[in-house]
């Protein structure tokens, strides 16, 4: 990226960033108020008071600190940020409360805001948004390629309820951009997904996130299934890109002993502290399986790691992200914020799960990508390991730091049933549309089903993809009959699990959707033979 001379404030602004987040915590030596203004003998405070007093053009002193800061950290880690005052509410909205919204989280790769994921159920997943879509423009506003901060990014998606907003997407293998309308909605923030009996003895708990209700909601989960009979759990995580640490903490404490270290930090700054298993677990002896795949990070990484490195369960799936640094929240007078990274925390074995960032940020976050072209969710053996960062458990298990958890059992990307005509209706969001139309043209009958068994026999009554294949073609996308042989299963599957999700919510979403969940399904299997 070029600068022109244009940004010459800017620039300046960097390197004077630091003087002034200093400035905002030291009293006035007169008056012993706080001020903007940090010592006179400070360098960088100079640079800024010969910018405002010299400089060819009047500058704006707070506009300039405001700008500067974000930039500067970026130069630390990938996960080093500032939050303005306007925004620091609504960066807290994930881990404690409702929004306004269209229900997604996002990350700016390069100046293009990535989907990082969909709130489960949100308006934006209803529509057919995925992880890995890139926004182009907002309602006919280009917004990719303009630097456009994120704060200003947040405000043309949020909104109040009831409002739409047009997105037009990038996603990849579609040849063009994506149209969508999505309505803003109230955005529930749920940690806890869904808790259910895959069979007499396993239950399975999916956690999207970690949140300062996670812990709570978990336990309430796991005493529902006990009280059922249930011996064995898969946790899942996939997806989980982390939160709250201390909530990841209480978990691990479920399932290990007392004593047991779960995760320890270090840092420049920060001495050594260690995390242990208190004597309140309740499932330190039941068989236990944790899902990962490559979008687990942070606060999932913690549990997993600690679940592996303690040899007290079996990690099953795709070698997660590999974020393994910890952020301090710093609070500023103007109500503005910054997390910084203070530490990284380590597996009871030791091992950092961190991966390199030292080529910068657009490096980083291209990682994954990088991941896919090499084949490595495809084959455990397209993964390359560094030995000086091997790792032995207690139990003799060899694991390794440096780049995310590698699963104990390794599963490959699923692409059964997918063909050219399946990318098409998924990309177009045809899916969803139809199975809320169809939920909605239905929605007397479907009342009448109120358990999960007897609405799944009524929906394979409908002949829904011969209707659903007449709604495509009506709407863009043409039968193509050999492409609908492969996907036919895909795609009734996944038409059940969306109208069941609309009268059910999500406990008759994902047992539906557990038919074509391979990993899923081989957990179940290690579980059941092992």
């Amino acid at each position: 990226m070029k600068y022109n001379k244009a940004y010459l404030p800017l620039i300046i602004g960097i390197a004077v960033a630091i003087g002034i987040l200093i400035g905002f915590y030291m009293p006035h030596p007169q008056t012993g108020l706080y001020t903007n203004f940090p010592p006179s003998n400070d360098k960088l405070s100079r640079v800024l008071d010969i910018i405002e007093s010299d400089y060819v053009d009047t500058v704006n002193r707070n506009a300039l600190i405001e700008e500067a800061i974000p930039v500067m950290l970026r130069k630390l880690d990938p996960h080093s940020v500032y939050i303005p005052a306007t925004d620091l509410a609504q960066a807290n909205e994930p881990l404690q409360g409702n929004f306004d919204g269209i229900g997604v989280s996002f990350n700016m790769l390069t100046d293009t805001v990535l989907i990082i994921s969909t709130i489960p159920g949100g308006p934006s997943e209803k529509a057919g948004i995925i992880p890995g879509d890139k926004i182009i423009l907002v309602n006919d506003s280009l917004i990719a390629g303009k630097n456009i901060p994120d704060e200003d990014v947040v405000k043309m998606l949020k909104g109040p309820r009831g409002t739409r907003v047009d997105l037009k997407i990038e996603r990849k293998g579609a040849k063009e951009l994506l149209p969508f309308t999505i309505t803003r909605d109230k955005i529930p923030i749920y940690s806890v997904d869904v808790s259910y009996m895959m069979s007499d003895d396993v239950g399975y708990i999916k956690i999207s996130n970690f949140a300062l209700t996670t812990h709570d909601e978990f336990k309430k989960g796991l005493n529902e299934l006990k009280e059922t009979g249930m011996s064995k759990l898969i946790l899942d995580l996939r997806g989980n890109s982390g939160g709250v640490m201390d909530a990841a903490i209480q978990i691990a404490d479920e399932f290990l002993p007392e004593g047991k270290l779960i995760v320890f930090t270090m840092g420049k700054s920060t001495p050594r502290q260690d995390m242990k298993a208190t004597d309140q677990g309740e499932f330190e002896t039941g068989e236990l399986v944790v899902l990962i795949d490559e979008w687990s990070a942070s606060a999932s990484e913690i549990l997993a790691g600690a679940v592996q490195d303690n040899d007290r369960g079996t990690i099953i799936g795709r070698r997660s992200f590999g974020k393994g640094l910890v952020q301090e929240p710093v609070m500023f007078r103007d109500g503005s914020g910054m997390r910084l990274t203070i530490a990284r925390y380590y597996t009871p074995t030791g091992r950092s799960i961190q991966k390199p960032y030292d080529q910068g940020v657009d490096k980083y976050y291209e990682d994954l990508g990088n991941r896919l072209m090499h084949g490595e969710f495809e084959e455990a053996d397209s993964i390359r390991h560094d030995d000086s960062l091997r790792f032995t458990t207690p139990g003799g298990k060899t694991v390794y730091g440096g780049g995310g958890i590698m699963p104990d059992v390794f599963i490959p990307l699923d692409t059964t049933g997918i063909s050219d005509y399946f990318l098409a209706i998924r990309n177009s969001g045809l899916l969803y549309r139809y199975s809320l139309k169809f939920t909605e043209d239905n929605r007397e009958t479907l009342r009448k089903y109120n358990d999960l068994p007897a609405l799944i026999g009524w929906l394979d009554s409908q002949n829904l993809l011969s209707k659903f294949i007449t709604y495509a073609g009506q709407n863009g996308v043409p039968a193509r009959k050999d492409q609908i042989e492969i996907s036919k299963k895909v795609i009734e599957v996944q038409l059940k699990a969306y109208i069941a999700r609309n009268m059910l919510d999500n406990k008759g979403f994902y047992p539906v959707w557990q038919e074509i969940d391979k990993t899923l399904l081989d957990a179940l299997s290690y579980l059941e033979n092992n």
